[in-house]
């Protein structure tokens, strides 16, 4: 500010109010030990003292600013001195003096263009540099960014693989839970279907949805039926009751297993089995009087046990041996079905069993006829059945003990 209102004043041509306020700002920055703006005092001193054509003097001035500058190496305003030293002694005719004057310009000159380049071009590299190190710092700031983003989606897709694990683990085991359930639900399931059909029969009911009936040829049949059992039954509350038939018919179906028998069904009091089916055999009706015998000493030895019981009964067996055919029925349509045989030689076991006796096993001619040579038996005489004329009846004795 010091040095406009310096030069505007020496324009005005006021250079004794100039060379006043000059002098003033020397002091002032002489104090404050700030030489640049005072050797650029001391050129402008020399320029009003060209004006006033006192060359001499304003040569010392710019000999001073120069002698300043120099001291203080303040090299653009060593070129002005210089330039301005040339100035003064070219008009005052000093040729060789000026020339110097100038050549020491040329130097300081250049040097501060020279520092000014340098000082440009450290400023630029000074910005590249900072440029650079803005784009590391972006970069670097990006990178940190993206790696908090994969962390972040790492967490998110472990948490979700997580998630995923434990409801796959929990599928899988309710999966196996479900499947044992299953797998023990098939088993009773089967082992029902077991206890109502033959094994055979079970399977192929398994495999085709269904049973193709069958004839077998010779089939022997037993039916047993407890004598008097209505008279019982007034003497049994209907617990009682079912508790005792289940307790004699579950040990009849331990001798039906035993002998490798068919248990077909109850009805009632009334037991009934076959032998020679579903897989046809030899000797059907020689088992089929075994599992009678074992039937009517299991029935006698209860009631000789607890003769005051009133759930001890007496039994008759009868016993034929024909044609059947064999089937399941209530299969299509229906929840229940069951295996049962069906034809005359049903009717004629069935007549066998009601003509029997109580403890005795009756038998038919047929099936006499095939035992005869095992057991001891005792003919009876004949008796009529329905649409088939009069059949032979033996009771079966003991059994023909083997002689060497």
């Amino acid at each position: 500010m010091m040095v406009f209102l310096c030069s505007f004043i020496a324009e005005l041509e006021n250079d004794s109010l100039a060379l006043k306020n000059i002098n003033e700002a020397i002091v002032i920055l002489e104090e404050f030990q700030d030489y640049y703006p005072i050797s650029v005092y001391l050129t402008y001193m020399a320029d009003i003292y060209a004006n006033k054509n006192d060359f001499k003097t304003a040569r010392a001035y710019a000999k001073r600013s120069l002698k300043l500058a120099k001291q203080y190496e303040l090299k653009p305003q060593i070129s002005e001195a210089n330039l301005k030293l040339y100035e003064l002694n070219n008009t005052l005719g000093n040729s060789t003096e000026a020339l110097n004057y100038y050549k020491e310009y040329i130097i300081y000159r250049d040097s501060v263009k020279n520092i000014e380049n340098v000082q440009q071009t450290a400023n630029m590299c000074t910005e590249y540099e900072v440029s650079e190190k803005q784009i590391e710092v972006d970069l670097l700031t990006e990178v940190r960014k993206n790696q908090r983003i994969v962390v972040y989606a790492t967490i998110l897709a472990l948490l979700a693989i997580g998630i995923v694990a434990f409801l796959l683990f929990k599928r899988n085991k309710l999966i196996k839970a479900t499947t044992k359930i299953i797998e023990s639900e098939k088993q009773v399931s089967e082992q029902l279907l077991l206890n109502i059909l033959p094994e055979e029969t079970a399977k192929e009911l398994k495999e085709n949805g269904k049973v193709e009936a069958k004839r077998f040829e010779s089939v022997t049949v037993l039916f047993t039926d407890f004598k008097g059992f209505s008279n019982y039954a007034k003497y049994l509350t209907p617990e009682e009751l079912v508790e005792s038939v289940d307790f004699y018919f579950s040990k009849f179906d331990s001798i039906m297993e035993k002998y490798g028998l068919e248990k077909i069904k109850t009805v009632g009091d009334a037991y009934m089995c076959a032998g020679g089916l579903p897989f046809p055999t030899e000797d059907h009706a020689y088992k089929m009087i075994l599992a009678a015998n074992d039937i009517a000493e299991f029935v006698n030895f209860e009631k000789n046990q607890h003769p005051d019981s009133n759930s001890h009964f007496d039994i008759r067996i009868g016993i034929h041996t024909g044609p059947v055919v064999a089937g399941v029925v209530g299969v299509v349509g229906n929840k229940k079905f069951a295996y049962d045989i069906w034809g005359d030689t049903i009717n004629i076991a069935s007549r066998m069993e009601s003509s029997s006796e109580a403890g005795k096993v009756n038998i038919s001619e047929f099936t006499y006829a095939l035992v005869k040579d095992k057991f001891e038996c005792s003919y009876r005489g004949e008796i009529e059945v329905k649409n088939r004329g009069k059949f032979k009846m033996y009771f079966v004795s003991d059994r023909i003990e083997k002689t060497s």
